[in-house]
C-alpha cells in the first residue's frame, strides 16, 4: 500500500467520526498546553531569579567570617570566630586575577536630612564598592578612593533613599544625620530596582571605617571580591583561601563563589520546573488513556475492513501502521494544538501580569510535540497489534 493510500484511509477514519476525535485531540490538548504553560512560568522565574543575582556581576567571590557549609548573612549571634579586618581586604586586593575588593558592614540606622527622617539600610564599603556590584551613580560620584582608616564622613544615598529626604531638589553637597554621625551628601545612585523582595534603593553608602564606627564593630561582615571574566572562580578562591589562613592561622572564614551559588540556584529551580512540568503531565497520561479507549473501539467497528484489506492481500504491518499512524495523527495534532494554546496563554498571562516572568524555549516547544507523538505511538501499539492479528475469515464473517 502507497503512503498516500494510507495517508487518505487514516484521515477518512479520523474525520468519519469528528466528535470521538475531538475529544481524543482535546485531552493531549490540554495535557500539552498545561505542561507549556506551566513550564514556561517555571523557566520564566528561573531566568528571573537568575538574573536578579547577575546583576551585580557574574564572576563575584564573597568571604565571610566563621567556617560554615553556606554562606549568609551574619546572624548576629556570639561567635568565637576571628572577625574579618579591613587590613584582611587590603591584602587581597594585591591578589592576581582580582579587579577590585570591597569590605561590607551592613546595619540599620535612622538618616536624618532636610528635615525628614527615615530608617533603612546602611552599607559601609569603599571605592571599589562600585565596580564589584556593577553599580553607576546617576549624579555627583562615588565615594573617593581614600585611606579607609582616614575615609572622610561623605555618604552616597540610592535613589529611593534621595527621593523619600529631598524629592526632587538636588541633596549635592548637603548634610545628612545617620545615628550619631553627620555625613556630606556627594552623589546619588542610578536606580536598580527590588532584588529579590528587597528594595536595593533604599539604602545609604558611607566609608566602611565609618561604618565600624556608627555600628560599632571592629571587624567587618563580609569582604566581596570581583574577579576577572574568564578565570575561574575556584582557582582565584583557593589563592584566597591560602592568603587569609596566612593572615588568620587557620581557616576561621568561609569563601562562597558567585558561579557555586548560581550553580546550585539554578539546580534547585531546575528540580521545581520539571515538578510543575509533571504536574501538567497528568493531563497528558489522561489524553493517552483516551486513545487507547478510542482506538480500541475503532478496531471493533472496523473489524470487517480489517478482513477486507488482509483479504485482498494487506501485509498485516499494513494493518499495523495503519492503526499506528491513526493514533499518532490524532495525538501529534492535539500536541500542536495543545502547543498553540499554552503559548498563547503563556503571553496573555504575561500581557495581563507584567511583573510575571514568562518564558517559552523552543527546546520545550519541540520535546512536547516529540511527548504528544510518543503518547498516541504508545497508546496506539496494543489496538494496531490486535486489529493486525485478527484472523480474516472471521473478521469478513462479522461484516
Amino acid at each position: 500500500m502507497r503512503w498516500r493510500d494510507a495517508i487518505d484511509l487514516a484521515v477518512r477514519a479520523i474525520s468519519a467520526q469528528r466528535l470521538r476525535s475531538f475529544l481524543t485531540l482535546l485531552g493531549i490538548t490540554v495535557g500539552i498546553a498545561s505542561v507549556i504553560l506551566l513550564t514556561s512560568i517555571g523557566e520564566g522565574i528561573h531566568r528571573f531569579v537568575l538574573g536578579e543575582f547577575s546583576q551585580f556581576g557574574t564572576n563575584n567571590i564573597t568571604a565571610v567570617a566563621g567556617k560554615t557549609k553556606t554562606g549568609g548573612a551574619p546572624s548576629g549571634l556570639p561567635s568565637s570566630a576571628r572577625p574579618l579586618t579591613l587590613d584582611d581586604a587590603k591584602s587581597l586586593e594585591r591578589l592576581p586575577h582580582i579587579l577590585a575588593v570591597t569590605p561590607n558592614i551592613r546595619g540599620n540606622a535612622e538618616v536624618e536630612g532636610n528635615g525628614r527622617t527615615r530608617r533603612t539600610q546602611i552599607y559601609g564599603v569603599n571605592a571599589q564598592s562600585q565596580k564589584v556590584f556593577k553599580s553607576t551613580v546617576r549624579s555627583g560620584r562615588f565615594l573617593p578612593d581614600e585611606d579607609e582608616r582616614s575615609a572622610r564622613a561623605f555618604v552616597v544615598l540610592g535613589s529611593k533613599l534621595k527621593d523619600e529626604l529631598y524629592g526632587s531638589e538636588s541633596p549635592l553637597g548637603q548634610r545628612l544625620r545617620i545615628g550619631g554621625l553627620h555625613f556630606r551628601i556627594i552623589g546619588v545612585m542610578e536606580p536598580k530596582g527590588q532584588f529579590l523582595g528587597i528594595d536595593i534603593d533604599d539604602v545609604a553608602f558611607i566609608p566602611a571605617a565609618r561604618g565600624q564606627e556608627l555600628f560599632n564593630r571592629e571587624g567587618v561582615d563580609e569582604i566581596n571580591l570581583a574577579v576577572e571574566d574568564g578565570v575561574p572562580a575556584a582557582l582565584v578562591a583557593e589563592r584566597i583561601k591560602a592568603r587569609l589562613i596566612e593572615r588568620h592561622g587557620r581557616e576561621d572564614f568561609t569563601l562562597v563563589t558567585q558561579e557555586e551559588m548560581l550553580k546550585t540556584l539554578s539546580n534547585i529551580l531546575n528540580v521545581l520546573t520539571m515538578a510543575v512540568g509533571a504536574l501538567g503531565g497528568i493531563s497528558l497520561l489522561v489524553g493517552g488513556v483516551g486513545i487507547v479507549t478510542i482506538m480500541t473501539i475503532a478496531v471493533s467497528e472496523r473489524t470487517g475492513e480489517i478482513g477486507l484489506l488482509v483479504a485482498l492481500g494487506a501485509p498485516r504491518r499494513t494493518i499495523l501502521g495503519l492503526f499506528l499512524g491513526e493514533a499518532v495523527a490524532l495525538s501529534a495534532l492535539g500536541g500542536l494544538l495543545g502547543l498553540l494554546l499554552g503559548i498563547g496563554l503563556a503571553q496573555l498571562i504575561h500581557l495581563l501580569l507584567p511583573a510575571l516572568p514568562v518564558h517559552t524555549p523552543l527546546s520545550f516547544v519541540l520535546l512536547a510535540e516529540g511527548i504528544a507523538i510518543a503518547i498516541g505511538l504508545a497508546a496506539g501499539v496494543l489496538p494496531a497489534r490486535r486489529a493486525a492479528r485478527l484472523d480474516p475469515v472471521e473478521a469478513l464473517r462479522t461484516e
